[in-house]
């Protein structure tokens, strides 16, 4: 199971903003909070459209991925350090090898219509992403193929792998179907039936109705689910409403028809920084922009140097870059891990920007600017020449551009090439043709850091170690993490991972993107906590509340 993990490469960054949290110092004076009232309707503007609301066929559309986090119930869901902690599971064990994860359901879980939630729903729905039918990835299938599903009873289940695979709760996060209204059906029955707009599920929320308008869906109306096991959520009401852009969504919130915006995009974040009612709300998307060194690329030996790799990082003015190709967007990196993850070493030093430093580290190897002069250095006649792949769209343009300014600064000559993103992948990075490459390396609905599949050595063939990182030791590291249950091992072992990595640098990490969501200041309760995906926003919905003079409105 080792090759399991299909975190891929996306060349894709949307223009977000990091919000402003707002803090309130103690005086002599008490200040009245507002407090939680149930009831009252949130309407919410989406960004997209819905197509099915069913947690197996969501796998595209985050549109439908965010309706449904409230309609259907997961086995676990996850605190704000990335780890897993209890949603429709009350508790589960380990056994020792590895090898079996067992579950206990809460007895107390039931579907909206009533029918008590049991382990045959969570079978039944496994038995569906694993359909050869499915829409889901392929690799995806094949890992759901590769596990025994086993109900131990009505409210247990194990779950059995062939050989250890410590990420393996990552995999638990799906949305978990009624067998008893779709167990009779096949899969194409499925994907065709009346369900997916009407739907049944366990979560906090119940389907309501659909909101029409000469014949095309316009929105969605959730009611609180009285008998949900977690508690009845606070606001009895939740609409989504569609929209096909972020400026459209933003025009319904100043009319009044919404409350929240589900992405607050480049287009509309002056106007919605700047409106006093609108509270911003941000988190660390999971990804990480860098820069990969092609460090098995014959033509550029020199990026086989340390000093080289670090003299690159050092040049680049990131903060500068972030603040005026994205906006400010962005939060600057020093490692491929998300910050707020578990696995993630505070203790890691961060690559000031530093262009003298930067030129004495080249100075020390040899590199050297001819007679002093501004043109590009070189050692025994090589210079420090290379081509830097990109995707051609607007913001990686603009970031390879300024690279590739503050490269020039300290002589290092880089030609940019500018291609579309399935080219940088099929002609570039899978046949490691590329002498340096800008990319995102994406980390959406994986909670779990594993960094093997872009830094072990038994990735460089086939696999996404597309830098040819070959450490030995590290590949050990990430190797006994992938089979460890204890936490806290692991935890060591990617704290190893990340000093190792940040002291031979194979690839120059520069930011983590923002994402952002706008809710009206009338709504209480919200808190972000961990961030895999955009449905995440929804960590606290059951808490979330209209104060009083909002509800009256």
């Amino acid at each position: 199971m080792k090759n399991i993990r299909w975190q891929l490469i996306i060349i894709l960054v949307t223009g977000l903003v990091i919000g402003i949290l707002l803090l309130s110092e103690q005086t002599g004076f008490s200040i009245a909070r507002p407090t939680a009232t149930r009831g009252g309707t949130y309407t919410e503007a989406l960004i997209g459209n819905l197509q099915r609301l069913n947690p197996v066929l969501d796998y595209y559309n985050s549109a439908d991925r965010d309706t449904d986090r409230l309609l259907f119930s997961r086995l676990i869901t996850y605190d704000e350090n990335g780890l897993p902690q209890p949603e429709l599971a009350v508790k589960w064990g380990i056994s020792f090898d590895g090898l079996s994860y067992n579950f206990d359901i809460n007895p107390d879980a039931a579907w909206h219509d009533g029918t008590p939630v049991t382990s045959a729903d969570i079978v039944f729905t496994v038995d569906i992403m694993r359909s050869a039918e499915s829409v889901l990835p392929t690799d995806l299938k094949e890992f759901w193929n590769n596990i025994e599903v086993i109900p131990l009873g009505d409210h247990s289940i194990q779950f059995r792998l062939s050989e250890a695979f410590a990420p393996f709760m990552d995999y638990l996060s799906f949305g978990i179907l009624p067998k008893h209204l779709l167990g009779e059906l096949s899969y194409q029955e499925i994907v065709n039936s009346s369900f997916n707009l009407e739907p049944v599920g366990s979560g906090p929320y119940q389907f309501e109705r659909l909101i029409t308008e000469n014949g095309a869906i316009k929105g969605v109306v959730l009611s609180a689910n009285p008998s949900y096991y977690g508690g009845e959520p606070l606001i009895s009401q939740f609409v989504f409403m569609y929209y096909d852009d972020a400026a459209s969504a933003y025009s319904a919130y100043s009319e009044g028809v919404v409350q929240g915006i589900s992405e607050v995009s480049d287009e509309i974040l002056s106007d919605v920084l700047s409106d006093p009612n609108l509270a911003v709300y941000s988190a660390v998307k999971p990804e990480v922009s860098m820069v990969l060194l092609n460090l098995n690329n014959n033509k550029v030996k020199f990026l086989q140097e340390e000093n080289v790799r670090k003299a690159l990082l050092h040049a680049i003015d990131r903060r500068r870059m972030v603040d005026l190709a994205l906006q400010g967007q962005g939060v600057l990196s020093d490692i491929p891990l998300i910050p707020s993850n578990w696995a993630y070493y505070e203790g890691i030093q961060t690559f000031d920007y530093d262009p003298q430093k930067a030129g004495i580290l080249l100075d020390e190897i040899g590199y050297i600017l001819p007679n002093g002069d501004g043109s590009i250095r070189e050692n025994d006649g090589s210079a420090l020449s290379f081509e830097l792949t990109h995707p051609d769209d607007a913001t990686h343009t603009a970031i390879a551009q300024a690279i590739q300014k503050d490269w020039q600064k300290i002589g290092v000559e880089v030609e940019l090439v500018a291609v579309p993103y399935d080219v940088l992948i099929l002609d570039y990075l899978e046949p490691l043709t590329y002498q340096a490459v800008l990319i995102d390396l994406n980390f959406e609905r994986s909670p779990d850091p594993d960094p093997y599949p872009f830094w072990d050595q038994a990735q460089q063939s086939g696999g996404q170690n597309y830098s040819q990182w070959e450490n030995k030791v590290i590949s050990e590291y990430l190797e006994e993490a992938r089979v460890t249950t204890d936490l806290d091992e692991r935890a060591k072992l990617y704290r190893n991972f990340q000093v190792v990595f940040q002291d031979e640098l194979p690839a120059l990490p520069l930011y983590y993107p923002v994402y952002n969501f706008a809710i009206d200041e009338g709504i209480n309760g919200v808190r972000v906590g961990s961030f895999y995906d955009t449905a995440d926003r929804f960590f606290s919905v059951t808490d979330w509340y209209l104060i009083a003079s909002a509800a009256e409105d």
